[in-house]
């Protein structure tokens, strides 16, 4: 999967330009900068190989991720240490340097967050499953319904505005303290991204939790288990919560593996130097090392996470152990 997700990366950042009309000496264009001449603009495209086959270029790039790599500028030489996902168009630095700076960033606002909506979303799910038709159930339902409608740079905004700016109660907006530096300035400059992060994502847990409560709640193996004497309680953790969290287990995985490679809306709209801002300044000065870069990582953080969900399987539902 990941080498599919790298050939067509590739194939969106340097054959689609040539399919579109573009050439070598385009990419090799940003390289030099706007004042070269055409003539050390096609020299620098010769030294950067772009005038090489394509699947020579991507050969070059997959290489690179595991040995490293050289870039001639013409100035000089620069290598690029394993793993070397390119050099900037801008600043000439390596791709996987800025991508380990930003990444506890990413990591520290998803994992918080995730924590969070996890916690919340399957406890309402299941007092909702368990509570059906009363006040509780309704509400629950309309403040998730209210959250999965609300986008989250809506509620970033409100939260920031509300919290922050008026209030004074929280951090404001581009507020990050490292962990090891001060754990507590570090949770209290996330609590607002992560609560806002987790209310769009608890609305949607609660309300898969609750269809699966109540599905689950109804099977044969739970009634034979209530006419065995068993509590309650052990009926709803051990046979129906258990059963019930075999989807939420798999979008969990996906969500938390896409917002490891970049929770683009929330660090773009707290102003946090994570991922996901780090792709769209790349984007937005057409920095394509830095957008393949981040593209990888995220595709890898997702199949990683599709890998350990599948091993979670046999452990949160027996029914799907293999012999």
């Amino acid at each position: 999967m990941l080498a599919i997700v790298s050939m067509v990366t590739f194939a969106i950042f340097f054959v689609v330009p040539l399919l579109a009309g573009g050439s070598p000496d385009n990419l090799a264009a940003r390289y030099v900068g706007r004042t070269a001449d055409a003539q050390e603009i096609t020299a620098a495209a010769e030294r950067l190989g772009f005038h090489d086959p394509l699947y020579v270029q991507y050969g070059r790039w997959v290489k690179a991720i595991f040995v490293g790599a050289d870039y001639n500028y013409g100035p000089g030489v620069e290598h690029c240490p394993a793993p070397c996902f390119g050099y900037s168009f801008l600043d000439h630095t390596p791709v996987w340097d800025d991508i380990l700076k930003r990444l506890p960033i990413t990591l520290s606002l998803a994992l918080g967050a995730a924590l969070i909506w996890l916690v919340l979303g399957v406890g309402v799910g299941v007092i909702s499953a368990l509570k059906r038709g009363t006040i509780f159930d309704r509400a629950a339902m309309f403040v998730a319904l209210s959250g999965v409608s609300m986008p989250i740079f809506f509620t970033a905004y409100v939260a920031l505005y509300i919290f922050s700016y008026s209030l004074g109660w929280t951090a404001p907006g581009n507020s990050y303290t490292p962990f090891t530096q001060n754990p507590a300035a570090w949770a209290y400059d996330l609590l607002v991204p992560w609560v806002t992060l987790a209310f769009l994502f608890a609305a949607a847990y609660a309300r898969l939790t609750r269809a699966g409560m109540l599905e689950t709640m109804n099977e044969d193996y739970v009634r034979t288990a209530r006419a065995k004497g068993l509590t309650e309680r052990t009926v709803v953790t051990k046979h129906g919560l258990r059963a019930a969290l075999t989807p939420i287990v798999t979008i969990f995985g996906l969500d938390l593996g896409l917002l490891i490679g970049g929770a683009v809306l929330t660090e773009t709209a707290y102003s946090l130097p994570g991922l996901g801002k780090y792709a769209i300044d790349s984007i937005n000065h057409q920095d394509l090392p830095k957008v393949m870069g981040v593209v990888t990582v995220a595709a890898f953080f997702v199949v990683f996470a599709n890998l350990v969900v599948d091993l979670l399987y046999g452990l949160v539902d027996p029914r799907v152990r293999i012999g």
